[in-house]
């Protein structure tokens, strides 16, 4: 009889699969579970807060080397004290790219003053959250690093397709992002440096990266008291030189 009835969840589970917006027998939203799914399938991406900033770290790989490279970006600047990068759908990031500036515009034009890092995540894990209870949509299938600085002050935050939203002192995300987190910490000490958090960065992205890593194929960001800004070719070329 119990074999019957944890069968019978399973397969009532099977049936609940389509639907975003109604609970399955065991209380689970199932779409969402797919959603988060989808990020654990995508590119590496990771997150270090250190001392005076964060350091944000993806992997950039084309599926054709045709490709123009200088065309795909992993991370983009929300405002000038912030920027994100992602793990799984880069459209849904996209378009979850243009919400986020508009959200930081609005605050300006409201307050006259930039969006304050725990505001805007916030914000935007409303936006992420609608998309989980109404009809007709489907979850993001994408989680999001928020890399900010305000008041004087590092923030690294990680944003879910569920619209659960929470601060890190380091994390990776994505594809071997179990091992990318094991990695972080027996690495990570809260008095790292920035020059260190960048290395740190890279070595865990090496951890589960397939060929050889380039400045064409990995991304960083870094976000200081100066402001957001991605690291020239040059610069992650020299980076990686000093790690060989």
């Amino acid at each position: 009889q119990h074999y019957y009835i944890t069968n019978n969840l399973s397969t009532m589970s099977e049936r609940y699969s389509f639907s975003l917006t109604t609970f399955s027998p065991s209380g689970k939203l199932v779409q969402i579970e797919y959603a988060i799914a989808a990020v654990a399938a995508g590119a590496p991406s990771i997150g270090i807060k250190s001392k005076t900033g964060v350091v944000l770290a993806a992997e950039k790989k084309t599926k054709s080397i045709l490709y123009d490279d200088t065309t795909i970006t992993k991370m983009e600047m929300i405002t000038k004290h912030c920027g994100m990068t992602y793990s799984g759908m880069g459209p849904d990031f996209r378009l979850l790219v243009r919400k986020a500036r508009k959200i930081a515009q609005q605050y300006y034009l409201q307050f006259d003053e930039e969006i304050p890092v725990s505001q805007l995540v916030q914000r935007l894990a409303n936006v992420m959250q609608e998309y989980t209870h109404s009809g007709g949509v489907r979850p993001f299938g994408v989680s999001l690093l928020v890399a900010g600085f305000d008041q004087d002050t590092p923030y690294l935050v990680q944003c879910d397709p569920s619209g659960a939203y929470f601060a890190w002192k380091a994390t990776a995300m994505g594809k071997n992002h179990v091992n990318g987190k094991t990695f972080l910490e027996k690495r990570y000490n809260a008095d790292l440096e920035l020059e260190d958090a960048v290395h740190t960065a890279i070595l865990t992205l090496k951890e589960g990266f397939e060929g050889q890593m380039t400045e064409d194929n990995i991304e960083i960001g870094i976000c200081t008291s100066d402001g957001f800004r991605k690291l020239n070719r040059t610069e992650v070329k020299d980076y990686l030189a000093a790690l060989n």
